[in-house]
């Protein structure tokens, strides 16, 4: 009897197999399907075309906005910059107009406020949803100067990601836990949370872009579901290297730990979209870390990239580890 796949990401070792076999590259097709990549780049002459799909299951009060920000996201973790936008968006039976009408306008209006132009997409009612699913495409460019793909990682790279941990689960949570989380947090602490959708926010184009034509920088990748640790499984993958992860460098904001702990969430393990993982040389890393904070973006030297054979590892209270991978989002323990 075949297992049923658990809720989440598919495990990569049955993904990798799947894309093995049935996708391919041409001569074009300069980055194509793998893991850990966050795009496929398109050759198209003089300038590289950056091309992204995904979906937001997991959210509904918010999720045009979710929608816009991780897929410009993946384009912007390339190096690029995300200029088109389109969107199927499918929603349940008993849906309103008004419901549709909500989506649309968080669509158009993010696009607005990050430069994209929200140009096309497919709307339909459907049973095959319980609830509003947007599944996003973006497409953008970038030189070739600037692609920055998670396979560029090189040994001995410093490991530095932006902002904090778990940001993007934080929101959710407070977005979609409100009730509960009155009965045992101070009202202050729930706003604060509520607002990181908005403040420190979900983008990364603004690191990406001070970033992306400096010297020493290598790669991005763009941590979503599964966390900031399944983050740097996926760019370690990809560039075919180890990592070591220091567990105390991890920033996590009082929020962000005070609502894991209550709902028995590890914060590296969940939705991370808002932070950037950056690849860079240890000569560089220092200068990449002042121009993030010269722009009000805090950024922490989280780790290294080593050697394939050392594996994986998180160093925790004197212990080296492996480092956790969620293929199963910890918020799903809250969500399903």
């Amino acid at each position: 009897m075949m297992t049923a796949l658990a809720i989440g990401k598919i495990d990569p070792e049955i993904l990798g197999k799947f894309l093995l076999r049935y996708t391919r590259k041409d001569e074009r097709v300069i980055i194509g399907a793998g893991i850990g990549e966050d795009a496929a780049v398109i050759d198209m002459g003089h300038i590289l075309l950056v091309a992204k799909t995904d979906p937001i299951t997991h959210v509904t009060s918010e999720i045009g906005r979710y929608a816009v920000h991780i897929n410009a996201n993946d384009i912007a973790a390339m190096g690029g910059t995300p200029l088109w936008y389109l969107a199927t968006i499918l929603m349940p039976k008993g849906s309103k107009a008004e419901d549709v009408g909500l989506i649309f306008s968080q669509l158009s209006q993010t696009c607005e406020e990050i430069g994209v132009v929200y140009c096309g997409g497919h709307t339909e009612v459907t049973n095959s949803v319980n609830s509003p699913v947007v599944i996003g495409q973006m497409l953008g460019e970038v030189s070739r100067e600037n692609l920055k793909p998670s396979s560029a990682a090189e040994e001995g790279d410093d490991l530095i990601m932006t902002k904090t941990a778990a940001l993007e689960a934080t929101a959710i949570i407070a977005l979609e836990k409100e009730e509960e989380l009155m009965k045992h947090f101070p009202h202050e602490l729930i706003n604060r949370a509520r607002r990181y959708l908005h403040e420190p926010g979900l983008s990364i184009l603004k690191e990406a872009r001070l970033l992306a034509g400096m010297a020493g920088i290598h790669a991005f990748h763009d941590p979503t579901e599964g966390g900031i640790a399944t983050g740097v499984f996926e760019m370690a993958e990809a560039s075919g290297l180890g990592a070591q992860v220091y567990d105390e460098r991890i920033p996590i904001t009082e929020e962000t730990r005070a609502l894991c702990v209550h709902f028995g969430i590890n914060p590296l393990g969940a939705f991370a979209s808002g932070s950037l993982l950056i690849a860079v040389s240890p000569r560089d890393s220092d200068r990449a870390i002042e121009v993030l904070a010269s722009a009000n973006l805090p950024a922490t030297r989280i780790g290294k990239m080593v050697e394939r054979r050392e594996g994986v590892k998180l160093l925790k209270e004197g212990e080296v580890l492996p480092l956790p991978v969620f293929h199963q989002d910890e918020l799903s323990k809250l969500f399903g």
